[in-house]
């Protein structure tokens, strides 16, 4: 699966509000004391994650960009990315897709994060990454079939248990992705802490919550064609109310930190 580019752009700065800024205490306690990072970021995308957390991160990092996307790899490679302590980290790109990742891959690794990524894998994949991470592994915002919009409208429940079903499609683990990773990473011994990190997008994040809005309602056409008419009207009038700044949305996501056994 493949993303747009201007999407991960758009919607960077509410990423970097949502993410889950309580479990960084934690995962820094877990990090090797005193040696250079090595950080493994897996479907990378254009590095939105790896800009936010280098930052927040003291001491040499060396990040590792994974995508099976080239042209998302240059764009990640292109931008930089400094540590907490104004340095600059330095980047390393691998093509390749997540079914062949082995342990033998990640040796070395201090962490390994993503980001809105687990809920397009399939289970198979989601226990492939368990099983062949042996470090803290941070994985942020993933979907929980939860959307409240304000103000509420008929169709809105009936959008998003669509929507929901699009993301189960080919396998693939949609909202209940969390549950599957925490019970992956649990079985093999991982501590395991989840926090929320919504989206709340109001009039500030008009062009956001129209491109999502439009995705939203697309894919639950696409699972759902029945509801192509009353969908486009639908969509007609949330964007409407977008426009004139009377629409809030809270799109409710998920972080995850899982710390190997053993680690306090």
């Amino acid at each position: 699966m493949s993303f747009d580019p201007s999407w991960l752009t758009l919607r960077e700065g509410a990423d970097a509000v949502a993410r889950a800024s309580e479990l960084l205490d934690p995962l820094r306690d877990a990090l090797p004391p005193g040696e250079p990072l090595v950080i493994w970021d897996l479907g990378c995308g254009t590095g939105s994650l790896g800009r936010w957390l280098s930052g927040r991160l003291r001491g040499p990092q060396h990040w590792i960009l994974q995508d099976h996307d080239p042209a998302l790899l240059d764009l990640a490679r292109d931008n930089a990315y400094v540590t907490a302590d104004g340095l600059p980290a330095t980047i390393e790109t691998r093509k390749g897709d997540l079914g062949s990742l082995r342990a033998s891959d990640l040796v070395g690794a201090s962490l390994v994060t993503a980001s809105a990524l687990l809920d397009v894998l399939t289970a198979a994949e989601v226990e492939s990454i368990a099983a062949a991470v042996g470090c803290p592994a941070l994985l942020t915002l993933s979907v929980v079939g939860r959307v409240r919009l304000n103000p509420p409208d008929p169709l809105d429940d009936e959008i998003a248990a669509a929507f929901d079903a699009h993301q189960r499609r080919g396998g693939r683990l949609g909202p209940d992705a969390v549950t599957a990773a925490t019970e992956a990473f649990g079985r093999r011994g991982a501590s395991v802490r989840t926090r929320p990190s919504p989206w709340r997008l109001g009039p500030g994040q008009a062009a956001l919550t129209a491109e999502w809005l439009r995705g939203w309602v697309g894919a639950a056409v696409e699972q759902r064609p029945e509801l192509g008419p009353p969908a486009d009207a639908y969509l007609r009038r949330r964007l409407a109310e977008c426009a004139a700044g009377g629409l809030t949305a809270e799109v409710h996501h998920v972080d995850l930190l899982a710390l190997p056994g053993g680690t306090p």
